[in-house]
């Protein structure tokens, strides 16, 4: 998934400009609060807002986004049955009623969510939003031609799995039903306590059928948000919207909508984004960015300068940058090994290379660090900040290999300073101390992720990193530690190759529980119960901060996205 442009995908499955580009911390963003360079801070309507960024928002269709919350600038656009809570921090992580009245009402087993729509609600032609559209957008986002959605909806919903969308099965998803112009009801094939997160994601979205025209519904999709597309340039590389008239505030407590206008512009360098930001001249006095983070060198320069540290929003996305094992390699297959390589690790060293404690803070769990996921602090191999040198040479006596051992660590050759090779020499240089030598392997970005995502070529030892889907434990641990999720002819995640029945039992008992406070303790718990295999070294998690213009006002940043809501921006 991808963080923090927020078109979030399985972050494993995609290399994220975003990590750094990208977003976790018990604690909030420390820069959060409403914010301006002077005058009057209370925000007002009106004026424009702009928007910096480095990658086009591509695929501008709700059926082919793959976001966390329904997205960034797409959720101006989109409105969806629930949505994320628009305010800071912890707060920011809760799941709220958008277009419906709450956020679903299940049966006693979770198989089967009832949502009752809003009255109301309109399109920005003014006709009215109906369960049935909501249903129509569901079932185009099944259409090869419109794939790039989240996968969930194709396991979940029964029937659904070969299902090829309304263009060639017109009699759609006998699994949802619309008994009436309010209410919409989805029929799962087994339980699902958070089917209220996933009906955040875009494809949630209402589509009125009339007005579909197939790949050609980017350039102007309906909207339902409190804004309109007016100009679609270069498949996303330039946005603007306008104002939704039809859009109220009385069926939409997310969204301020304070400009009247945003211009989006993409495809600028990052480089070039963070001076015109920092610069703050012309319209840039207004403008922030939604994909580009400071980079270590930027970020000194930018804390030096008071005016300039003011302007600097901190988040933390549900993020967890990791080494993983595949134990059908040797010496991998030795979990002692695996354990001393985990007490070997100089995580100071690793937050270093990955831009300093600013950016980064070390992990020793696989989940972020945040309550909605169920964070339980542990620490099973405790290396202490800098490794623990002798205690990894203890194991690997004990695992037979009293002379140390050779390795070779895969890595991406990509400056992402997350699977990059600093961070793979940091560790490198650790592991050396324990009487490991390891040798680095460097791959293009597009061969890493083809070679670590394949049963038949994962190397026994490499560099991951994964995003949430939504904040919880459960897109976070069942991609990657669910047995029956594991894929041989295809992009696999599961990169321990686990398959364990009493995981994956606890697995399916989690997913039934509606009360998500008591999932998410579940969560916690299973996370430290498969940590204890040592199938990965978790080694931290990203911190971003980003430069916004001198006039932004009322910076909002979740623990959700990690990054600035511009739902929630006010520009006068």
């Amino acid at each position: 998934m991808r963080p923090p442009s927020l078109t979030t995908r399985r972050v494993a499955a995609v290399s994220v400009s975003l990590v750094l580009a990208a977003g976790a911390a018990a604690c909030g963003p420390e820069d959060n609060d409403a914010k301006s360079s002077g005058g009057d801070s209370t925000p007002h309507k009106g004026g424009t807002l702009t928007v910096l960024n480095s990658n086009p928002q591509q695929d501008f269709d709700p059926a082919r986004l793959y976001t966390s919350g329904g997205g960034n600038v797409p959720s101006l656009v989109f409105r969806t049955l629930t949505t994320r809570n628009r305010e800071n921090g912890a707060a920011g992580a809760e799941v709220v009623p958008d277009l419906a009245t709450d956020t679903g009402r299940p049966n006693k087993d979770a198989t089967v969510w009832t949502y009752t729509l809003k009255a109301g609600l309109k399109y920005e032609d003014g006709t009215a939003i109906t369960s049935a559209d909501i249903k129509y957008g569901i079932e185009r986002s099944f259409a090869p031609e419109l794939s790039g959605g989240a996968p969930y909806l194709r396991d979940w919903l029964v029937g659904a799995a070969d299902y090829q969308g309304p263009y060639k099965d017109k009699k759609g998803l006998a699994a949802i039903e619309t008994p009436d112009a309010r209410t919409i009801v989805f029929h799962l094939d087994k339980p699902e306590g958070e089917f209220p997160y996933l009906a955040t994601q875009t494809q949630f979205t209402p589509v009125p059928k009339a007005k579909d025209t197939g790949t050609k519904y980017e350039e102007h999709p309906v909207s339902s948000g409190p804004y309109k597309v007016v100009i679609n340039e270069n498949d996303g590389e330039h946005l603007v919207l306008e104002r939704n008239t039809y859009w109220s505030t009385s069926t939409d407590a997310e969204r301020k909508a304070y400009p009247d206008r945003i211009d989006v512009k993409s495809g600028l360098d990052s480089s070039v984004i963070n001076q015109r930001l920092s610069a703050s001249q012309g319209a840039d006095t207004a403008a922030v960015t939604t994909d580009t983070n400071l980079g270590p060198a930027e970020l000194a320069k930018v804390t030096g300068d008071k005016e300039l540290a003011a302007r600097v929003g901190t988040g933390h996305f549900g993020y967890t940058n990791y080494i993983a094992f595949n134990p059908a390699v040797k010496p991998f297959n030795n979990v002692k090994v695996r354990q001393a390589i985990s007490y070997a690790i100089d995580r100071s060293s690793v937050v270093n290379a990955a831009g300093g404690s600013a950016l980064a803070e070390s992990a020793t769990t696989f989940l972020p660090n945040q309550k909605s996921f169920g964070y339980e602090p542990y620490d099973l191999f405790p290396a202490g900040a800098t490794g623990n040198a002798a205690k990894a040479k203890e194991l690997l006596k004990e695992a037979g290999h009293p002379n140390g051992l050779t390795v070779t660590l895969t890595h991406s050759n990509a400056k992402d300073f997350e699977t990059s090779p600093e961070i793979a020499t940091a560790i490198q240089d650790a592991l050396k101390k324990a009487g490991i030598t390891v040798k680095l392997q460097g791959l293009e970005d597009n061969n890493y992720s083809d070679t670590i995502h394949s049963v038949k070529t994962e190397p026994g030892f490499f560099l991951a990193h994964w995003g949430a889907d939504w904040p919880s434990g459960g897109p976070f641990l069942a991609p990657i530690f669910d047995g029956r999720q594991i894929v041989r002819d295809g992009a696999n995640f599961n990169t321990g190759l686990l398959n364990d029945k009493s995981v994956n039992d606890e697995i399916d008992a989690i997913n039934k529980l509606t009360d998500l406070d008591a999932a998410a303790k579940r969560w916690g718990a299973l996370d430290k119960k498969i940590g204890e295999q040592a199938l990965t070294v978790p080694l931290f998690h990203p911190v971003y901060k980003r430069l916004y213009g001198k006039d932004i006002k009322n910076v909002v940043i979740s623990d959700w996205t990690g990054v600035l809501d511009i739902s929630q921006v006010a520009v006068k």
